[in-house]
């Protein structure tokens, strides 16, 4: 009897486990935009898209965005990850239901963390035009007399 006790005891921890994870999921939407639009957006995690769009990654993965447009220069933004309000309120509540096993799912999983900045904004700044090389006036003829 004590035995089957204690695995209804550890059956229910695992399946509350991560209180964070089950709230809040393991993946992040990160927004990004671009003045103007229509910049591509790309990761050091190998995904891309074009601006304005939002990209679904890793909550516990810290990345870089290089966000580029032709006639404009390039910008890269750092985006890291933090623990967040209601991520902390999930990673607390395993104390009370999840404990060291939910505790672990959510450190794992990064469950309580969210990106920042997010979303990711960027104004683009345009190239310096090319300086148009003169072409040295044609030598003037005398005048005749």
């Amino acid at each position: 009897m004590r035995i089957s006790c204690m695995g209804v005891v550890i059956g229910t921890a695992f399946s509350v486990a991560g209180c964070a994870t089950v709230t809040r999921g393991t993946t992040d939407q990160v927004q990004i935009q671009s003045n103007p639009p229509g910049a591509v957006a790309s990761t050091s995690m190998g995904y891309s898209c074009t601006t304005p769009c939002a990209l679904s990654v890793p909550r516990k993965d810290e990345f870089s965005v290089v966000i580029s447009k032709p006639g404009y220069q390039e910008q890269t933004v750092e985006v890291k990850t933090k623990v967040a309000g209601n991520g902390a309120a999930g990673f607390a509540g395993n104390i009370l239901i999840g404990g060291l096993v939910g505790m672990g799912a959510d450190a794992a999983t990064g469950a309580a963390l969210d990106h920042d900045p997010n979303p990711v904004v960027v104004e683009l700044q345009p190239l310096e035009p090319r300086p148009v090389p003169s072409r040295p006036a044609p030598p003037r003829k005398p005048p005749t007399s």
